[in-house]
């Protein structure tokens, strides 16, 4: 019996599941250390979710956006949200600033992954997929901590974030040009993705930072 043969199309949807789902995480945990209500929860897990997929759709021209044709999302998202609130209230859960940077760690990965991917197959050249790939990956965060009154994190904690991505946006296009399969084109990407902010978490890795002289 042959192995199923894994397809772009469901390749594409697994990775932008499974991406989502960690980024509306990533969100509901924020917005939950906010004291947001069900509603707020819902916007601050959507714009994770939802806001650089939307923003790699409007760039490609591709219609209609991904969470219109799977319109089913947006419902699992208000389930998801609703039932984060009687988890995190029955639970009390210590929501900690790395509590939420781990599932966001995982959704920058296949966000990146899927993003370049996405712009490899529309036929644009290495470099607009690559930033196609951070796109995708980091303005969903950036609207996340913009809603919840925060700096976003890619832009001041030091810690490698968008760097990661661009980084792993280029293992894809690698491996894709050696003409290997897309799930290992993938997979690739999205594990240099979270390995390298996995260690810039763990070991506190910063990138140089702007020295300002005061007169």
């Amino acid at each position: 019996m042959k192995p199923p043969v894994i397809t772009f199309s469901t390749l594409q949807a697994a990775v932008e599941i499974a991406a989502t789902i960690a980024f509306a995480l990533s969100g509901l945990l924020a917005g939950a250390r906010k004291h947001l209500d069900a509603v707020g929860l819902c916007v601050v897990a959507g714009l994770s979710a939802f806001g650089g997929g939307t923003l790699r759709d409007v760039l490609l021209d591709r219609r209609p956006f991904f969470w219109v044709e799977h319109a089913d999302w947006l419902w699992a998202l208000m389930g998801l949200s609703f039932g984060a609130m009687l988890f995190l209230r029955k639970r009390h859960l210590a929501l900690t600033e790395r509590a939420i940077q781990w599932p966001d760690a995982l959704g920058l990965g296949l966000f990146t992954a899927n993003g370049a991917l996405l712009a490899l197959g529309a036929g644009q050249p290495d470099i607009v997929a690559v930033l196609m790939g951070v796109i995708t990956a980091t303005f969903g965060g950036v609207l996340r901590d913009i809603v919840c009154n925060e700096i976003p994190a890619a832009f001041h904690d030091h810690r490698p974030y968008a760097l990661c991505s661009f980084v792993g946006g280029w293992v894809l296009v690698a491996v894709v040009r050696l003409d290997a399969p897309q799930w290992a084109a993938v997979s690739a990407a999205a594990v240099t993705v979270v390995a390298l902010r996995g260690l810039a978490l763990w070991t506190g890795w910063t990138l140089p930072a702007w020295r300002i002289h005061k007169r």
